[in-house]
């Protein structure tokens, strides 16, 4: 019985020190502290997306930064992303910054897509929302589209469509144009 009580006092014990050390050093996520494989989709304990930088020095040596980005997660914070979601997504943890252009690849856009990816992994979906947000595309009825309308879908990403209008005269309106959509094989 002894043991018993001993036992639970140190199982209490343990944990309120945990508590008072994690207190005390802040026990949140910064990016500076983030290694190579885990700053690339990691939020930091202030919520800004980490961002993974290289530098080659002059011997030819590349090493690798994790910094905080400018960018703020919407409702995310302290959060690094597990592997069955950069696999799912079709990421990779090393990726050095990412752009809306990725949403021009229709293998990449399939798994983002996915159920797999766009139910499971609120990180990756916030982002890449923001990113098509930002090119006047709204992400699920881009996804929605996904398969027979991929390809216009990604037109509508690579061109906004719009050109400004020459000087105008009576009957003249502004033109919209579309750029072609690339060539792709069939699925």
């Amino acid at each position: 019985m002894a043991s018993y009580s001993s036992s639970k006092a140190l199982a209490i014990l343990a944990l309120a020190l945990a508590f008072c050390v994690q207190g005390s050093i802040g026990g949140g996520i910064e990016c500076e502290n983030l290694n190579k494989d885990s700053c690339a989709f990691a939020v930091s304990s202030s919520s800004k997306r980490c961002v993974l930088e290289k530098t080659v020095k002059r011997s030819g040596e590349e090493t690798y930064t994790c910094r905080t980005s400018e960018i703020e997660a919407d409702k995310l914070k302290d959060w690094i992303e597990n592997d069955q979601c950069i696999k799912a997504c079709g990421l990779d943890r090393t990726v050095l910054g990412i752009s809306s252009d990725s949403l021009l690849e229709s293998q990449f856009t399939h798994k983002l897509c996915s159920t797999q990816c766009y139910d499971n992994c609120p990180n990756i979906v916030d982002l890449y929302f923001n990113l098509a947000a930002g090119e006047g595309v709204f992400l699920p009825k881009f996804c929605e589209a996904q398969g027979a309308n991929a390809r216009r879908g990604m037109a509508e990403i690579k061109s906004s469509g719009h050109v400004a209008p020459g000087p105008e005269s009576e009957g003249d309106h502004p033109v919209k144009f579309m750029t072609a959509p690339p060539t792709m094989a069939p699925y």
